[in-house]
C-alpha cells in the first residue's frame, strides 16, 4: 500500500497539493475513488453514475458527466499511468449549504495519488452496532469510520464489519461484504453503499450464470463452511478468516471467483 500524494485538480486546473482542505468543505461533499492502471479504469460508468446521483441527492443538481470526464481526462494526462485517484465534488467555498444549489455552486475537485494496493489477508474482523448516515451515499466526513478502525487495531483486528439495529450484517468501514455458502454469493441485505466493485461484480456474475441473491446475513448464519471477503476499488476480493470470533473457511473459491470475475470488466479510459 502506498498513496503518495502526486497532484490535486480543481475544475480541470491543477492546483497546490493543500487545495483538497481548501476546497471541499467536510460537510458538504461526496466523492468517488478509483484504481487507474494503464490509464483505464474498470466500472468507470459506475463512478460517473455514483457522482451524478450523490450530486442530486445532496444538492438536487449535478455536475454533467461529460464535464467530469473531461476533467478526469486531463488530471490523467498529466498522471503516470498507474494511480489511485479521488474525485470530489463539494459546494463551491462560500454557498451556504442551506440553499438550494445551483450547478455552478458545484466544484469538483480530483485528487491523484500513487497506486494503493489492497491488504494480503485474510483478515479477522471484529463486529460493532453501527449504521452510517446516508449509506447510499459515498460523503466525507465520517470520523466514526477512522475511530473504529483504529480501536479495531487496538484489539488486535485488521477492522470492523456493522450490525444494524435489526442484527444485519450490512458492510464495513471502507468495505463491502460478500459470502459464499457453497451455492451462491450471498451480498447483504441492509442499509450500505453499494460499491463500483461490488456493483462490477454483480454484473459480471450475472453474464456468467453465477447464482447471487440479496439477502439478510446475521451472525448465526455464520458456521465454519461460510466464505467471506471484503471488497473496495484496490480489490475484488480479500479473504475473512474470523468475523466476531467466529472461525470461517479460507474462502479460496469465493476469491478466486470473484478475481475472475472483476478481471473480466473491460477497462475504460474517460
Amino acid at each position: 500500500m502506498d498513496g503518495s500524494f502526486l497532484a490535486t485538480w480543481v475544475d480541470g486546473e491543477p492546483q497546490g497539493s493543500s487545495a483538497l482542505e481548501q476546497v471541499v468543505p467536510m460537510t458538504a461533499a461526496h466523492f468517488t475513488a478509483m484504481q487507474v492502471r494503464g490509464g483505464a479504469v474498470r466500472g468507470l460508468d459506475l463512478h460517473l453514475e455514483r457522482l451524478r446521483g450523490a450530486s442530486e441527492e445532496l444538492f438536487e443538481t449535478h455536475v454533467p458527466t461529460q464535464d467530469v470526464r473531461e476533467q478526469l481526462r486531463a488530471a490523467l494526462a498529466s498522471s503516470p499511468p498507474d494511480v489511485s485517484l479521488s474525485c470530489y465534488v463539494a459546494l463551491r467555498p462560500g454557498v451556504a449549504p442551506e440553499r438550494s444549489a445551483g450547478r455552478h455552486d458545484l466544484v469538483v475537485v480530483i485528487r491523484v495519488s500513487e497506486p494503493v494496493d489492497p491488504p494480503a489477508g485474510p483478515l479477522a474482523l471484529g463486529v460493532v452496532e453501527h449504521e452510517r448516515f446516508m449509506p447510499q451515499v459515498k460523503h466525507v466526513g465520517e470520523i466514526a469510520k477512522t475511530v473504529l478502525r483504529r480501536r479495531a487495531a487496538a484489539g488486535a483486528l485488521d477492522d470492523v464489519a456493522f450490525l444494524d439495529r435489526s442484527g444485519r450484517l450490512t458492510e464495513a468501514t471502507i468495505w463491502n461484504l460478500a459470502f459464499w455458502d457453497g451455492e451462491q454469493v450471498l451480498w447483504p441485505e441492509g442499509g450500505l453503499l453499494r460499491g463500483t466493485s461490488m456493483q462490477v461484480l454483480a454484473r459480471r456474475l450475472e453474464d456468467d450464470g453465477v447464482p447471487q441473491t440479496v439477502r439478510p446475513v446475521r451472525l448465526e448464519d455464520l458456521t465454519s463452511s461460510t466464505q467471506a471477503v471484503v471488497m473496495n476499488s484496490w480489490t475484488p476480493a480479500v479473504p475473512v478468516s474470523a468475523l466476531a470470533g467466529r472461525e470461517l473457511d479460507p474462502a479460496h473459491d469465493l476469491v478466486e471467483l470473484l478475481h475472475r470475475a472483476y478481471d473480466a470488466e473491460v477497462p475504460e479510459a474517460p
